[in-house]
């Protein structure tokens, strides 16, 4: 089990393990209506099928039935309301109701949307995660929607010092964060080698300063690692790629927040039409 709690955000840390509230109606998957499954935000466990949800006019997303054995239920410390956490990691969820008739199964599991990651695939059972930066985060995501086993991607600021950066100063410099892509893929169809193999393999890693024409330390080559098994595979692959005869400039670190894009660049040239400028896929190994 890889737990991604480093990469949380305090907002989410509030809720998932200090079993905070988000306010009503203020999560993106109150009103989703996309067809698939819904993942435990810290471990990427699959809880929650789209065809258990539905629209109860709490605030919260609504899910009558859980997957089997997924989700673990408790007292709340109110002493009035019962806990749902992920069955796994502990992860908070919400509470859960009965009695309400809102289904036919007479049940209702009131989750925050912040402590799931919704998936366009209903067979998934559980995800492994990574997080990359090469380049603009444009091009990076469009090349790994397109790697098999790949579930979800998600394009964000890490490595810095500034909470809640925004791209405007992100590209001045100043907060020290790099355009990031988080990487969520299918555990039973790719490992973590696989993937960190392609992110070598779609951007020039040799480059310092920056990706292409992208001048600027926001478009570093940086793996982020989240545990030792995955900063050991990273290693050896730059040892490889090093006897191969190449000298790679990719630095390594130590997973930090998260912050997740603004709306307009997630999927960018999905939305747009357009092909990357500065990505290409080159096999290296």
């Amino acid at each position: 089990m890889l737990l991604k709690t480093k990469s949380l955000t305090p907002k989410m840390l509030r809720v998932i393990l200090d079993k905070g509230t988000e306010h009503p109606f203020s999560g993106p998957y109150t009103d989703w209506l996309d067809s698939g499954s819904y993942l435990c935000r810290q471990c990427g466990l699959a809880l929650f099928r789209s065809h258990s949800k539905f629209h109860s006019g709490c605030g919260w997303p609504s899910f009558d039935q859980e997957l089997l054995g997924a989700v673990t239920e408790k007292a709340d410390a109110d002493g009035l309301r019962t806990e749902i956490l992920c069955v796994r990691c502990q992860a908070h969820l919400g509470h859960v109701f009965q009695g309400e008739h809102f289904t036919a199964k007479n049940k209702r599991h009131c989750v925050n949307s912040i402590s799931l990651d919704f998936v366009s695939d209903l067979q998934v059972n559980d995800t492994e995660e990574a997080i990359f930066a090469a380049g603009c985060f444009w091009g990076v995501e469009h090349y790994f929607k397109q790697l098999p086993g790949i579930v979800k991607t998600e394009v964000g600021y890490t490595g810095g010092h500034t909470a809640d950066p925004h791209y405007k100063e992100v590209c001045e410099g100043d907060t020290g964060h790099v355009e990031a892509l988080r990487v969520i893929y299918n555990s039973q169809q790719l490992c973590y080698e696989q993937v960190a193999k392609y992110f070598f393999e779609i951007h020039d890693f040799t480059q310092t300063n920056g990706q292409g024409p992208d001048i600027g330390k926001q478009y570093r080559s940086m793996i982020f690692y989240y545990d030792p098994a995955q900063q050991s595979t990273a290693q050896q692959l730059l040892e490889e790629l090093k006897k191969k005869g190449y000298i790679p400039a990719t630095d390594l670190r130590p997973v930090q927040a998260f912050w997740r894009a603004e709306e307009a660049h997630q999927a960018y040239y999905q939305k747009n039409g357009k092909e990357p400028y500065c990505h290409h896929y080159e096999r290296r190994f």
